[in-house]
């Protein structure tokens, strides 16, 4: 029987995508800071499911995925759905800083846990996934550590890609790279470009999965979007206004 675990399965695409995973009857290790949510899960797939209450940004967490994983019995692959993120175009400091020990500290901490797996178990042909951003190609001023945070996702997957390739370790890389998902990290008072719907996400997630790609921006709209933004040049780029806006009444 194939097992995934997956950070972040408490709500939003992480919670989405281990369902998807547990109608395909696989057994599936589901992690978050919120224990409610998961208990709902397991409920709903009985004898699929094994959880873990899970807060990444804690120097427990390494432990207690291990912990998880060893009973689920292994895994073939890692999904870290986990993240935070706001737009924060005051800087205040307590929102930087969750989002960086989140998205940067938790991310490396738990990636780096399920890589070791891998390179400890090399009879297994691993995948490990990260959910990263387009914001992570060019820096935006409204959201100035999510987006940083985000390109040191896709930097830090493009790393341990070249570790294993170094150590002979049987390891698929896949980022895959949304633009704006309808999930409860988005302001519902704003309007957001080129919003997508988790029902039409998940399943481009989920084939960038299987197809064991290893860069994904699963909208063609971002895809083509991406494309631009890179060609601009940084003195134009800070030109650029980008920001989301007010929905109207």
């Amino acid at each position: 029987m194939k097992k995934i675990v997956i950070a972040g399965a408490s709500s939003g695409l992480g919670n989405a995508i281990a369902r998807v995973y547990a109608s395909r009857g696989w057994r599936v290790g589901a992690t978050a800071r919120r224990s409610g949510p998961l208990d709902n899960l397991a409920a709903e797939f009985p004898g699929l499911i094994e959880t873990a209450e899970i807060d990444i940004t804690r120097t427990d967490a390494p432990f207690r995925l291990k912990d998880l994983i060893t009973r689920l019995g292994g895994m073939d692959i890692y999904l870290h759905a986990a993240g935070t993120g706001k737009q924060n175009p005051t800087l205040n400091t307590d929102i930087e800083r969750t989002t960086l020990m989140t998205n940067c500290v938790g991310f490396a901490a738990m990636t780096d846990t399920a890589f070791n797996y891998f390179r400890d178990h090399p009879e297994v042909h691993g995948q490990l996934v990260a959910i990263t951003s387009v914001a992570g190609t060019k820096g935006l001023g409204m959201a100035a550590s999510y987006s940083a945070s985000k390109r040191f996702g896709s930097t830090y997957l493009t790393a341990l890609e070249q570790l294993a390739h170094l150590e002979g370790i049987k390891l698929s890389i896949t980022d895959i790279r949304p633009g704006f998902i309808a999930t409860e990290l988005l302001n519902p008072d704003n309007r957001y470009p080129m919003l997508m719907t988790t029902e039409h996400a998940v399943p481009l997630i989920i084939k960038a999965i299987d197809r064991r790609r290893r860069i994904a921006i699963i909208d063609s709209r971002w895809h083509w979007l991406v494309t631009v933004w890179k060609m601009i040049p940084r003195c134009m780029w800070v030109r650029f206004k980008a920001t989301t806006s007010k929905k109207q009444s």
